[in-house]
């Protein structure tokens, strides 16, 4: 009896060692299954509070829902983009994400050389030629920017009497990082916007060629509140920074862009024009895992609700309502065909 009782747990144990290897093995093909999803962001880097910071908030959200490996490297120097954009897809990237407009050839070039990862360029069309595993993914800013000019251009005369931050001089302005396809979009939907609800508002614009530098951002919308402008729109990422403390300290509005900036300067944002840039890198990489995923360009707007205008927060009770009336118009407007925005400087004679 004890004898067979030893056979059987001996048995037992050589059944045990020889499952244990199996087991293991299966356990370490799901890690090596798992999708690695990353990016590299411009010289921006993260803290911009805007569209790397967004793009990397749409990483975190793969991260929380999909269950991916997530990584970011940060580029300091535009000679960064092609060694960090290699790196991510040498360390077994299945997606790696270029963040802005300037990192266009890098990317590109490295999509070439590692055909067998995915790599999207948020704010980066493939302009009719680019690898098959590059996926352009691009906005309609002018749209976003648009609304915001209507709010701008009639706070700024219709209703100045309702903020001691607004005045009577009939003048907003934009600040602009560098002149860029997605930044030239904004300015110039601004623009239209502002115009089309009040044709004889003044709109100022300066391009201060960094989307780093905060001191020209704030040089830059001083120079223009100095002018009379009592709303400042800006498009420049980090440098817009600067253009929103320079309002906050001249006690004018400023109008943010890419996410809601209200939390930057709670008392000076008045409201921000938004994209989704974190919902598409999010749908990006659930394409990829899901095996869908497709080369090509993507475009996001108000047909998509990617693009629109954030709430007013804590200004709520100044806008008036026939403001935001307008504002819903031209969205059903827009979606319906019926009003066009042009998308560049030399449409509108700029």
């Amino acid at each position: 009896m004890k004898r067979n009782l030893v056979r059987i747990i001996g048995i037992m144990l050589l059944l045990a060692l020889a499952v244990t290897p199996i087991f293991a093995q299966g356990q370490q093909d799901e890690v090596s299954d798992a999708v690695t999803a990353t990016m590299a962001t411009d010289i921006g880097g993260l803290g911009d509070k805007s569209f790397n910071d967004s793009a990397y908030a749409g990483l975190v959200k793969a991260n929380a829902e999909l269950g991916v490996e997530i990584n970011v490297v940060e580029s300091k120097e535009f000679t960064d983009y092609v060694p960090n954009l290699s790196g991510l897809a040498e360390d077994g990237s299945d997606v790696v994400f270029a963040v802005g407009y300037l990192m266009d050839s890098a990317v590109k070039e490295v999509a070439a050389n590692y055909p067998d990862h995915w790599f999207a360029g948020i704010d980066i069309g493939t302009y009719g030629e680019a690898p098959s595993n590059f996926i352009g993914v691009q906005y309609n800013e002018h749209e976003a920017g648009y609304l915001a000019g209507i709010v701008a251009g009639m706070m700024t005369k219709e209703y100045a009497g309702n903020s001691p931050k607004l005045n009577d001089e009939n003048v907003v302005g934009v600040v602009l990082g560098m002149l860029v396809p997605a930044v030239e979009k904004f300015e110039v939907g601004f623009i239209q916007g502002v115009h089309y609800v009040n044709p004889t508002c003044e709109v100022l614009s300066i391009v201060v060629d960094s989307f780093t530098d905060s001191a020209k951002g704030k040089e830059a919308a001083l120079s223009m509140i100095e002018k009379g402008a009592d709303i400042v729109f800006q498009a420049a990422g980090g440098a817009g920074i600067g253009a929103i403390q320079a309002c906050s300290e001249s006690g004018v509005f400023a109008i943010g862009v890419d996410d809601d900036q209200n939390g930057v300067a709670p008392a000076t944002v008045l409201t921000s024009a938004t994209k989704g840039v974190a919902q598409s890198v999010y749908l990006i990489v659930e394409s990829v895992v899901n095996g869908t995923a497709e080369g090509g360009d993507v475009v996001y707007g108000i047909n998509e609700d990617a693009v629109g205008l954030a709430s007013f927060s804590q200004h709520d009770s100044i806008v008036p309502q026939a403001v935001k009336d307008e504002v819903a118009k031209a969205i059903a407007d827009i979606k319906a065909g019926k009003r066009v925005i042009e998308t560049s400087r030399a449409a509108i004679g700029r």
